[in-house]
């Protein structure tokens, strides 16, 4: 049996609770981003990147416009110490970059931390220690004033060791397992961090308070959050950073509410990598940005291309319905949902608007190269008529009647069902290519010859039913009555002529060809569809004529 009443909150709430941040409907601009991929992501993989992994995943994260990129913990292990050296030595780091190495505070360890970051041209010095209950009582067994010593003493050497080596240095301090610390003593600890580092107009200091472990609802963080940015000494000087967690689930809510509570920086990853359930989802976050129309400062144009680079290099999967990146995301199965999206889509081009209002898609998929036939409108047993005619008319340029695509629809979802498989677009297009067009079995054309008369049309046509030639004239109000006419006759079957369409069609060799599609009502009361293309739009429709003619002979056979 579970037994839930062995946990209780591990939070604390700070001293005040103003909730200013409610207020607020939206983030108004990007905070700062770091990216934490090459240490937390890096981490948490069951095999770590090697140095050549690492560094096309850094160019990776340049290119998208990161400009605080936390590199590694260089005192833990060769890769990571000789992969910053080689950033620096090789003069790989952007003027207009900025990398950032962890350290604990642990004299041996910040030590070797300069020793690796000597010589940078832009660095930030990330140092911390935990201070939360359950590490102060269990791990560490020391008091608050102990603790606090560990992170001033901390602050001390990394100031005096960064006035002693060469480079151009930044600090930032972290309260590790902020989330479950007194607010008010985290507060303590900061502020006596940042008397000793004393920021200013020129020596900008981070204050980072993480969710090591995610602990309460959203707007508790958000709350600690404002309540740390209200009291936090120097607070112009300071840039208040997050970076959260996903235990809970709620990595992206918690980021953001703390952004309306005040904070100004993001650590995280891409795609949420990191250890247990994994750091804050950049992409998520950025994304959720743009698609208020707010510039998120990244660019995530071509999100397949960045799937393949994190994938290559991580060994990670992006699962199937990760916001934004997922191959499913954009995909819409349902018929109902289909239906909206094409309408949608079609109602933005009648009205040439810029403003994106499709239905069911937040975001216009080609914003990050992908595309709408082979992302947005999926065709398996549950899509609809909707879908399937926006499918062929948006990628082959064919514009079926509702009733035809209707009987088109239930074809291709009987295909989908008997298979159990989604059905791509080619295999849609083919299907609707055989089953339609100029079906010859049993009657085809081979010759036909058109005649204006004063009120009239007469055709002369050539048959072949059964293996047999026969040639045939008549006459009717247009071609398409006189074909039927000499079809009738030939036969010696009735039919009734119910639904004719056409439209021109762009070919591949430049040629406009003439689209035809006719439906016919046969003797058992059942509707027959046939489609044509020639460049002569006469001929095309005797062909749909001919070919729904024959797909009623075939329902008999």
């Amino acid at each position: 049996m579970m037994n839930c009443k062995k946990y209780s909150p591990g939070y604390y709430l700070p001293p005040e609770m103003s909730y200013d941040w409610v207020k607020k409907d939206h983030i108004e601009k990007a905070p700062v981003w770091c990216s934490v991929d090459l240490r937390d992501g890096n981490q948490s993989l069951v095999i770590p990147m090697s140095f050549e992994q690492k560094l096309e995943f850094y160019r990776l994260l340049v290119k998208i416009g990161f400009k605080e990129i936390e590199v590694g913990f260089p005192a833990a292990s060769d890769t990571e110490y000789d992969f910053l050296r080689a950033l620096i030595e090789q003069n790989l780091i952007p003027e207009d970059v900025t990398v950032q190495v962890l350290t604990q505070c642990r004299e041996h360890i910040i030590r070797k931390t300069f020793e690796a970051v000597k010589g940078a041209p832009s660095a930030i010095i990330h140092f911390y220690n935990s201070v939360s209950v359950a590490q102060r009582e269990q791990v560490f067994r020391k008091s608050k004033e102990e603790i606090k010593k560990i992170a001033t003493d901390g602050a001390k050497l990394v100031k005096q060791l960064a006035a002693e080596y060469e480079g151009n240095f930044r600090f930032e301090y972290s309260p590790e397992s902020f989330t479950g610390a007194e607010p008010e003593y985290s507060l303590e600890v900061c502020n006596a961090v940042l008397d000793i580092l004393e920021p200013s107009e020129t020596n900008n200091v981070i204050i980072n308070l993480p969710v090591t472990v995610e602990m309460s609802l959203p707007h508790i963080y958000a709350s600690q959050i404002e309540y740390m940015s209200r009291n936090l000494k120097y607070r112009e000087f300071v840039t208040l950073s997050l970076h959260p967690h996903n235990d809970r689930g709620t990595g992206v809510a918690d980021t953001e509410l703390a952004l309306l509570a005040g904070a100004d920086r993001v650590e995280g990853t891409l795609f949420g990598n990191g250890e247990r359930t994994g750091n804050v989802d950049v992409i998520t976050l950025a994304m959720n940005m743009y698609s208020h129309g707010v510039d998120p400062k990244l660019d995530f144009s071509d999100m397949p291309a960045i799937s393949e680079v994190y994938e290559k290099c991580t060994g990670m999967r992006i699962h199937e319905r990760t916001p934004y990146a997922g191959a499913l995301v954009f995909a819409a199965f349902s018929g109902s949902h289909q239906d909206a999206i094409a309408k949608g889509m079609k109602w933005r081009e009648e009205k040439h608007l810029e403003q994106w209002t499709t239905p069911y898609i937040p975001i216009d998929p080609t914003d990050i190269n992908r595309t709408y036939d082979a992302d947005v409108i999926r065709v398996n047993s549950q899509s609809g008529k909707g879908g399937i005619g926006y499918l062929l008319e948006r990628t082959y340029g064919y514009s079926l009647p509702p009733a035809m695509r209707e009987h088109f629809s239930y074809l291709c979802k009987g295909i989908s069902d008997r298979g159990h498989r989604e059905l791509k677009a080619d295999e849609i297009y083919d299907i609707f290519r055989k089953t339609y067009f100029h079906v010859v079995t049993p009657v085809c054309e081979k010759e036909m010859k058109f005649t204006q008369r004063e009120n009239e049309v007469e055709v002369t046509i050539t048959f072949e039913m059964n293996g047999v030639q026969k040639t045939m004239t008549a006459s009717g109000n247009g071609s398409i009555d006189a074909v039927s006419t000499a079809l009738k006759a030939l036969t010696g079957d009735d039919y009734t002529l119910q639904i004719y369409s056409e439209h021109s069609l762009q070919n591949q060799t430049s040629k406009s060809e003439a689209i035809a599609y006719i439906g016919i009502k046969a003797a058992d009361g059942k509707m027959y569809w046939g489609a044509g293309h020639h460049t002569d739009i006469l001929k095309s429709s005797a062909y749909a004529l001919i070919s729904a003619y024959n797909n009623s002979k075939k329902q008999e056979a």
